[in-house]
């Protein structure tokens, strides 16, 4: 019983682990997120008048 429950809190920690170190990628891939890049607007304006 007690390898059993040894396993399990082994197993569980290294989910976490996993779950930690995905966010921490996940968190530095959004600040380092490139800048916004501009996009010209086409509008009809001149085609109505």
């Amino acid at each position: 019983m007690n390898r059993r429950f040894a396993v399990s809190v082994l197993s569980t920690l290294l989910y976490v682990q996993a779950l930690l170190g995905f966010a921490g990628l996940a968190s530095v891939v959004i600040k380092h997120e490139r800048p916004p890049v501009e996009v010209a607007a086409v509008t009809l304006d001149h085609a109505i008048r």
